[in-house]
Parts: C-alpha cells; structure tokens; sequence
C-alpha cells in the first residue's frame, strides 16, 4: 500500500467540499480521493438535495469521479478522505471500488459503518478489508456538522 499523505491537508480539503454541500443545501460532508503518491484524483461533496439523488453521498460522488478519471472501477491504490464516518451504502461503494484505505474526521454515532454502529468495512467475512483511519481534525469537521444541524433544528422552532 502506498505511504500515508498528508492526513491534515487532504481533510482540509475535504472540509472544503464539505462547505460547498452546506451553501447548496445539504449536509456538510466532503470527500477526497487520493491516488498511490497523495495527489487528489477527485472530490465529491453530498449532492442528495442538489441532484435529488438519495445515493449522492460524498464519497458515492468522489468515486464515481474517481473511476471517470482512471477510466477503471479499481481504485485498488487510492485512500479515500471524508468528513464523517462512512455509512452503509458509502461503505459498501468502498468496498466495491477495493479502496485500501479510508480516513475521516468525526464518528456517525446513528449510521456509521467504519466502527461506530457498524463494521464493514474491516469485516473478517468479506473478501477486502480496508485500512481505516479516524479522528483526523475531528473537532473541525464535528463542529461544522453539530452547527448545520442546530441551525437546521432553529429553522423548525
């Protein structure tokens, strides 16, 4: 597997797309995919209100454009970075992509599936297992969810 990129600086990133979700209405999770050397390959943001499309999750967005990229659906050397724990269907896109390595900032306490609620994607049962690595400016990208749901939680008040 390919060295570790710069963790910080990828998920900078990330949070980037993340605020681009927000501006468009949805919620604030960005994704980056980065190839063996680090380089940004794609990124993807949710776009489920932007494209009414219930499968438009970041990392959904950032591999489809990955594998446009590479012209190829293995992305067998890629690390993906997002915002917040992958949930099932993003997990189950990872899996099928055969990404090695998933790094993210904060936990899904109600639908991940990296380790909070679910485990997936190191799942002894399946024939790929990733690497995942969480925590990576998990108060930045934490913050930035907890405020678009609060804000969207004073909208109803």
């Amino acid at each position: 597997m390919a060295a570790l990129p710069d963790l910080e600086a990828s998920m900078r990133l990330a949070l980037a797309e993340a605020e681009l979700a927000r501006r468009h209405g949805d919620v604030p999770v960005g994704a980056v995919l980065l190839d063996a050397e680090g380089a940004v390959l794609a990124t993807g943001r949710n776009r489920r209100e932007e494209d009414r499309d219930p499968t438009a999750h970041a990392e959904v967005v950032a591999i489809r454009a990955g594998a446009a990229v590479r012209g190829d659906w293995h992305l067998e050397d890629c690390t993906l970075v997002v915002t917040l724990e992958p949930c099932v269907l993003c997990a189950g896109a990872i899996l099928a992509a055969r990404i090695p390595r998933v790094v993210f900032g904060a936990w899904d306490e109600k639908a991940g599936a990296a380790g909070s609620v679910h485990e997936l994607l190191r799942d002894r049962r399946l024939n790929h297992r990733v690497e995942v690595i969480p925590r990576i400016l998990e108060q930045e990208t934490g913050a930035l969810l907890r405020d678009f749901f609060r804000g969207r939680r004073s909208e109803l008040d």
